[in-house]
């Protein structure tokens, strides 16, 4: 995707009616055009929605801000709104809401669509208002329904029994090969964190600012499973000298001893992925791994998880050009360089991707799977709300780790590598793996 600053209104445009034509083929593929009506309905997990609460909502997020803010367009369905704001209604609580049923969910989000298209026309891209200059709020409900259509497979996964519904679509063999080493230094100094000039960016990836980190080490791959599954043989699970405290109080009360999905049968791991199940692929990053159990590998390791700042040098820093990338390889993305966009429906293989590499030769810090950082969730010196608190601000706090880089589930138009998502450290559902690190002076 070129630089949307340099497009003008009419390419824009034309670009933004692309990328919700997109989205929406991807939403209507994960819900309705594989799925009937009992199975929309149903609540798979209390983490996760009803998958037809995920279709509505995203459509009711369009309404509200690419219809009545954007294009000053009077509501269509007021009374939904209340139904579909994730705020008001805890996910456990959603099955028993009036929802929309499939069909009148999957019609109501149609005649949004149809409407934001129309209206498109009569909105300034280029003014000054800051909702819609460069097309942000459209970027902002783009990324949004990628971001559902991610939760919604994250649920796909969480279906116990069912048959298998989803087939990557066959796109050939990551290119791979050895890695040098098995992890990169960095030097200490300062370097450009978050950014303050990318369109689409959110609030919480602003303002750019200037950190200065001491020398450190990182892993130039994530943890594989196999490497994984070494802590698990050596007792990982069973020795609270590794774990946090309260990560030792999740581990006992929970009886958990291996990443999720993973089964032991017949003296092999075998792992449970879409209502398939097969061994565990010990060359793929380990998956389905919350903060707790990251934190406890990487002490029994001799290391530790990076810190997001350490996470986002070792992604974005030029040393030779003295600036930030917005990828690791650059600036611009570009296929082939990283496992994104559900193309594979899992991570790639250790050494997949050589391509992307950052400029410190560390690998798929995008895609594959979301990475733990040790940071807690907060917003940069000089953060501003924007369009709302809700989409940042209200998470704050130590509650919440920060995770980045996307996921294989990720789509492209919703990761770069200032972006910043976030979790509780027991979470598991959703498809995170780690890396760890180490300061210069361990060596």
């Amino acid at each position: 995707m070129p630089p949307l600053n340099s497009l003008d209104e009419d390419a824009l445009k034309e670009l933004i009616a692309t990328e919700l034509e997109a989205v929406r083929h991807r939403s209507l593929g994960l819900t309705t055009d594989v799925l009937d009506g009992p199975e929309l309905t149903a609540q798979v997990s209390p983490l996760m929605s009803p998958l037809v609460w995920d279709l509505a909502h995203v459509g009711n997020y369009e309404e509200l801000w690419l219809l009545r803010a954007a294009a000053g367009v009077e509501p269509m369905r007021p009374e939904i709104d209340d139904l579909y704001n994730a705020f008001e209604h805890p996910r456990s609580e959603r099955p028993r809401l009036p929802l929309l049923p499939p069909d009148e969910a999957r019609d109501y989000i149609a005649a949004v669509r149809a409407k934001v298209l129309d209206s498109l026309g009569s909105v300034r891209l280029n003014g000054s208002s800051p909702l819609t200059v460069n097309g942000f709020v459209y970027g902002m409900v783009v990324q949004h329904e990628h971001q559902h259509d991610e939760t919604m497979l994250a649920t796909h996964q969480l279906r116990k029994g069912a048959p298998a519904l989803l087939d990557p679509p066959g796109t050939p063999p990551p290119v791979r090969d050895a890695a040098p080493a098995d992890e990169v230094f960095i030097e200490a100094g300062p370097f450009e964190m978050g950014t303050s000039d990318d369109p689409w960016a959110y609030d919480n990836e602003r303002p750019c600012h200037i950190v200065d980190l001491p020398a450190y080490y990182i892993d130039t791959e994530p943890v594989t499973n196999a490497a994984y599954l070494s802590f698990m043989e050596a007792g990982g699970y069973d020795s609270p000298e590794w774990w946090h405290p309260k990560g030792w109080e999740w581990r006992c009360a929970s009886g958990k001893r291996a990443p999720a999905f993973w089964i032991r049968e017949g003296g092999q791991w075998l792992r449970r992925r879409f209502g398939k199940v097969e061994p565990v692929p010990m060359d793929e990053p380990v998956q389905h791994v919350c903060w707790y159990e990251a934190d406890a590998y990487a002490r029994w390791a001799g290391k530790r998880l990076p810190t997001e700042a350490e996470w986002e040098k070792a992604a974005r820093w030029d040393p030779d050009t003295g600036r930030s990338r917005r990828y690791p390889w650059g600036d611009e993305y570009e296929e082939g360089r990283a496992n994104l966009g559900q193309r594979m429906l899992h991570p790639s293989p250790e050494g997949s991707f050589p391509s992307g590499a950052s400029a410190y030769g560390v690998r798929r810090l995008i895609g594959d799977v979301w990475e733990w950082t040790s940071t807690d969730f907060r917003g940069y010196p000089g953060f501003r709300s924007f369009p709302y608190k809700e989409y940042s601000e209200v998470f704050f706090g130590p509650d919440y780790k920060v995770l980045r880089g996307g996921s294989w589930a990720t789509h492209p138009l919703a990761v770069r590598g200032t972006f910043r998502n976030w979790d509780f450290p027991i979470r598991r559902q959703i498809f995170t793996g780690f890396r760890c690190a180490r300061d210069a002076e361990s060596n």
